[in-house]
């Protein structure tokens, strides 16, 4: 039996919990620093917000939501505001997050997160957003990178450059997610490590690994598509590396949303994440004795 966690995240390797696991981690409680969930699956109530309450008795959760639209032209909706604000208050996260991208307008909701284009425009409209957000939660949002699969023809800002520039302006954190990295460079070009170094290193505070699948197209170019139903792969991996070496350690989250596994393989995948942070913190001991 764990003891009565407080609210803080840990800097150590997290698992997003999904409803086929609920019954082995309320039953086993297993050795996992933290846990994360997508808050929306929880803002009905009923029996899995009620077991979200009991998980949290036994771990710290973080609430990852994917539906505050920051990217949407017309203001955060309100009502979806104040539903996830009586979730935090009700489960009291270590970290809450959402994306840099829009899924909603007019009362309209897409099932996916869409991007945005890279402009002024777009910067004000998410700054507006966020702030708002962060004002109704009466917490500091993290902010995620999305996956692309396309580039607009006007996105004359950098993305590291647009989260840096957010930053400056609302006071929100930064959630590093290193899949979505490494599918965009792939997809539309750009420099990972570059993205590393534009954006504020004090501003992450939470890391995100994952897998993604690869189509090959008709005309035989090939795809990246971030569907988290896999194991991370190796450019993945480097990549967590090189954000530990930049932004130190930080909770860093094993997401995996389709295809589920059985709870040991993310066990074991969340443990090699869990080797990369002990190994940070054995090398900077070294250098410092």
């Amino acid at each position: 039996m764990h003891a009565a966690p407080s609210g803080r995240i840990p800097a150590q390797a997290g698992i997003g919990l999904r409803f086929p696991h609920h019954a082995r981690v309320l039953q086993e409680r297993p050795p996992v620093p933290w846990w994360e969930v997508h808050a929306e699956n929880y803002l009905g109530g009923g029996p899995s917000a009620r077991t979200l309450l009991a998980i949290r008795n036994d771990y710290p959760v973080s609430l990852h939501a994917v539906g505050l639209s920051l990217g949407r032209a017309d203001g955060i909706d309100e009502d979806h505001l104040a539903r996830l604000r009586e979730l935090a208050d009700r489960i009291e996260p270590g970290l809450v997050s959402d994306h840099l991208s829009w899924s909603s307008l007019g009362g309209v909701y897409l099932p996916d997160l869409l991007p945005l284009p890279m402009t002024e425009e777009a910067l004000a409209i998410v700054r507006a957003n966020v702030a708002r957000a962060q004002e109704g939660l009466g917490r500091r949002l993290l902010i995620e990178n999305p996956s692309a699969l396309l580039r607009y023809r006007h996105s004359p800002i950098p993305e590291a450059q647009f989260l840096a520039e957010l930053v400056a302006r609302t006071g929100c954190g930064l959630l590093c997610d290193v899949n979505n990295l490494v599918v965009s460079c792939a997809n539309v070009g750009g420099d990972p490590l570059q993205w590393l170094d534009t954006v504020p290193a004090a501003a992450v505070g939470e890391i995100h690994i994952a897998g993604h699948a690869i189509e090959v197209l008709e005309d035989g170019s090939r795809l990246r598509i971030d569907d988290h139903g896999s194991r991370p792969v190796g450019e993945t991996w480097r990549l967590l590396d090189a954000a530990l070496a930049r932004f130190g350690a930080v909770p860093t989250l094993l997401e995996w949303d389709t295809q589920i596994p059985p709870l040991e393989v993310l066990l074991v995948e969340a443990g090699r994440a869990q080797s990369r942070l002990d190994g940070l913190g054995e090398r900077r001991a070294r250098l410092a004795a």
